[in-house]
């Protein structure tokens, strides 16, 4: 039993489209047509219309919708690519593992990568952040940002940041990790220029994907910028009408087409409701263990639960898989051992799954 925060279990019928005999994505015009479904359909994912029409409400935002084939950090480090060249300054707002990751991609760009950070219990540094827009010395081009940190479980609340942005210089683009988030919860799409997500996530397809959602400034500044990388590159990817860039993954975009109908049949709404659901049950069943959250309930994700161990982590992740056939998370890197994750996005955001893998883990306590 997969829970983890991503990637995430597959249902059937994923699985079924996948086994369907492959179609050639450069000659054949079926796989063309699937690809324009499902952009279509993330476009709706996403809250935005290609055509400007916004989906759930929001102001109407003008986006492209790409899905180049590489796992999601590729959408990461293809949006630095795109955006940055030496000399481009950049301002990687964070409190997480792949917020500050952005600096790393951003150096090895070129880029002059300016760290805004905190303590990964912590909200994003407003008061930080808006201190470095006010310096006169700096003209950030780029910023950076994550809306959940998987690794801690956090959910950001980016429309703070957004606003200093905006307000500092509305001349700065926007780029954001919404890897985790997409699918489970509202991103505010119509105010980023490059929104990134991925296939093995809430969206509970096989990993393969990178999902991007590119506003008209972004284009505009990728085409001055003229990457000469083609696999960490967005520009080719803009107008696929006369081919891919390269082949394509054509069983990982029939798998991201098939799980996307499912989704929408079910309503986006019903959705967001069933990971809030999900999250909630998870957090009530890890109060009745005795398991502190992390970070505070408050600005918790509703695709993931972190749970402080400190120390039995990997101990408690191996009783789950040796004696329960449940796989769970642990943290990364410092926290590799001191936080357990439990994963409840996508397919696996439903009451009887989280019940399932919370009662493994008393058991196994």
């Amino acid at each position: 039993m997969l829970m983890t925060p991503g990637p995430t279990a597959v249902p059937a019928s994923v699985r079924d489209a996948m086994s369907r005999e492959l179609i050639n994505p450069d000659v054949d015009p079926e796989f063309h047509r699937i690809y324009d479904r499902l952009t279509d359909r993330l476009a709706r994912m996403y809250g935005i219309d290609p055509a400007g029409d916004a989906r759930d409400g929001s102001a109407a935002a003008t986006r492209d919708v790409v899905v180049p084939g590489g796992e999601g950090i590729l959408g990461l480090e293809a949006a630095i690519a795109s955006l940055v060249e030496p000399g481009t300054e950049v301002l990687c707002l964070s409190n997480g593992l792949y917020g500050d990751g952005f600096a790393d991609f951003v150096a090895d760009y070129g880029g002059e990568a300016t760290l805004v950070s905190t303590d990964y219990d912590d909200s994003l540094p407003l008061a930080e952040l808006e201190s470095v827009l006010n310096d006169d010395d700096r003209e950030f081009e780029v910023a950076t940002m994550v809306h959940c940190e998987t690794p801690t479980g956090t959910l950001n609340d980016l429309g703070p940041a957004l606003d200093l942005l905006e307000e500092a210089d509305g001349e700065i683009l926007t780029v954001v990790d919404a890897v985790s988030s997409l699918g489970g919860v509202r991103v505010p799409t119509e105010r980023i220029d490059v929104c990134l997500g991925a296939s093995q996530k809430c969206f509970s397809a096989p990993p393969g994907l990178t999902t991007a959602a590119i506003s008209d400034r972004a284009w505009a500044a990728m085409e001055e910028r003229d990457p000469h990388s083609l696999y960490t590159n967005f520009l080719p990817w803009r107008d696929t009408s006369e081919g891919f860039p390269y082949t394509h993954l054509t069983t990982e975009v029939v798998a991201l087409d098939a799980a996307l109908g499912l989704w929408l049949d079910e309503g986006l709404d019903a959705v967001r409701q069933r990971h809030r659901t999900a999250a909630a049950r998870c957090r009530e069943r890890g109060a009745e263990l005795g398991l502190e959250p992390f970070p505070d309930p408050e600005r918790s994700s509703p695709t993931v639960t972190a749970f402080e161990v400190p120390g039995r982590a990997q101990e408690l992740q191996r009783g789950l898989r040796e004696e329960h056939d449940v796989l769970v998370a642990t943290g990364l890197t410092w926290l590799a051992d001191d936080i357990l994750r439990i994963g409840h996005m996508g397919h696996n955001a439903r009451v009887e799954r989280v019940d399932e893998a919370m009662d493994a883990l008393e058991n196994v306590l």
